[in-house]
């Protein structure tokens, strides 16, 4: 069983930048790939970001490639997501999920065995 815990959402303008992170209880953590999806209001969720177990590979959409930086700690059981220009259309919830298999389809969400409840983003222009 893995727990995650997600924090650093909130509200910022156009531009800002901010910092979530994401803390997994249990023992699994080095073993399971790591994403971040995000659902915005009347929308689907979807894939924003993903690393693999060692940290050596990450994975993106295209909407946030260059602005977006995945990146775990696995001493810490923690990942973490650097949103840097962000813009209104990032606005959604966002959540992390653990992938304990590793099957490598890391945008689909039935790729991800453990989800957190979320944290808000929101963006304002």
């Amino acid at each position: 069983q893995v727990q995650l815990v997600e924090s650093g959402g909130g509200l910022v303008q156009a531009g800002d930048s901010l910092r979530l992170s994401c803390t997994a209880s249990g023992r699994t953590f080095s073993r399971a790939a790591m994403g971040w999806f995000r659902q915005a209001p009347g929308k689907k969720r979807e894939f924003v970001a993903a690393i693999t177990r060692s940290g050596d590979n990450t994975y993106y959409v295209d909407s946030v490639k260059g602005r977006f930086t995945i990146s775990r700690d696995n001493a810490k059981n923690t990942v973490t997501l650097q949103m840097n220009s962000l813009k209104p259309g990032d606005t959604a919830v966002y959540y992390c999920a653990a992938d304990l298999i590793s099957l490598g389809s890391w945008e689909s969400e039935f790729e991800y065995d453990y989800w957190g409840q979320g944290t808000q983003v929101t963006v304002s222009s």
